[in-house]
């Protein structure tokens, strides 16, 4: 199986809880300004990241999802 990490910038305030959580240090606090004035969190390291999910269990606004993604079929039987 194979996952995916993402972060709506548009709902992260930046409060850095999921930053504080991660287990491999993967998110970092951006220097960038979102459309609503706030400084999102980032993947700063996503080959570090173990999808352990604790990210999205703190985020307090829902902006951080992990998805599994459908991979494709070797062919083998």
């Amino acid at each position: 199986m194979a996952y995916e990490h993402s972060i709506n910038n548009d709902r992260c305030k930046g409060c850095g809880l999921c930053v504080t959580v991660c287990p491999k240090n993967v998110l970092e606090i951006s220097n960038k300004v979102n459309a609503k004035g706030y400084f999102p969190a980032f993947q700063a390291r996503p080959e570090d990241c173990i999808f352990c999910a604790l990210c999205c269990t703190m985020c307090p606004d829902v902006a951080i999802t992990i998805c599994e993604i459908e991979t494709e079929a070797t062919g083998k039987t």
